[in-house]
């Protein structure tokens, strides 16, 4: 099998090609639910394997975008796909690209907004770094936590990949809201 490469998508090149492409938001579902480009399924990138045949049908009828907030998770969910034999292209910029050029964002009905997976991972890693720091001067030893989280940190980048993002996605504000769309409605939904 052949690994498909595709060029990232614009937002300019994206907007005349949004009726024929498939807009696959890889996004946590609290995430998508606080605002998405109108049209995309919410596929969390943690059960994009799960969603692989469907999307392989939905590239054939006419290709696939995918979305997340910034493009860092799309770029992976696109490399997850070509290693499938499913050709997609990501979002430069992700939905804040879109958001930022005037363009509308969707929103399911009672959502409240969630703070993007970057920025709670931030919070986190920086109370647990400020934690152990200030845990070490009654325990000594507890800076240790912050070398670990640190250390994480410089494994994420170097892997692009991020295991504290992927544990704080599971967490009850990050799954899918009453009124949103679950995988099993998605996927039926991508086969229509």
């Amino acid at each position: 099998m052949t690994t498909p490469t595709t060029a990232p998508l614009t937002v300019e090149q994206l907007l005349p090609r949004l009726q024929r492409l498939t807009v696959i938001d890889v996004r946590s579902p609290g995430e998508y639910a606080a605002g998405h480009i109108p049209g995309a399924h919410n596929i969390p990138l943690d059960r994009l394997d799960d969603a692989v045949p469907a999307l392989r049908r939905a590239a054939g009828r006419g290709g696939l975008a995918v979305v997340c907030a910034t493009g860092n998770r799309s770029r992976t969910a696109c490399g997850t796909l070509a290693a499938a034999g499913v050709a997609a292209r990501s979002l430069t910029g992700g939905t804040s690209a879109w958001a930022g050029s005037g363009h509308p964002l969707d929103r399911v009905a009672g959502a409240r907004a969630v703070w993007g997976m970057e920025r709670q991972v931030r919070l986190a890693a920086g109370s647990l770094v400020l934690l152990g720091v200030l845990a070490d001067l009654v325990l000594p030893g507890a800076r240790w936590l912050a070398a670990a989280v640190g250390a994480g940190l410089a494994f994420a980048a170097v892997t692009d990949t991020c295991a504290m993002g992927a544990v704080l996605g599971r967490l009850p504000h990050n799954r899918p809201r009453r009124g949103a769309p679950d995988l099993d409605s998605v996927l039926a939904a991508l086969d229509r």
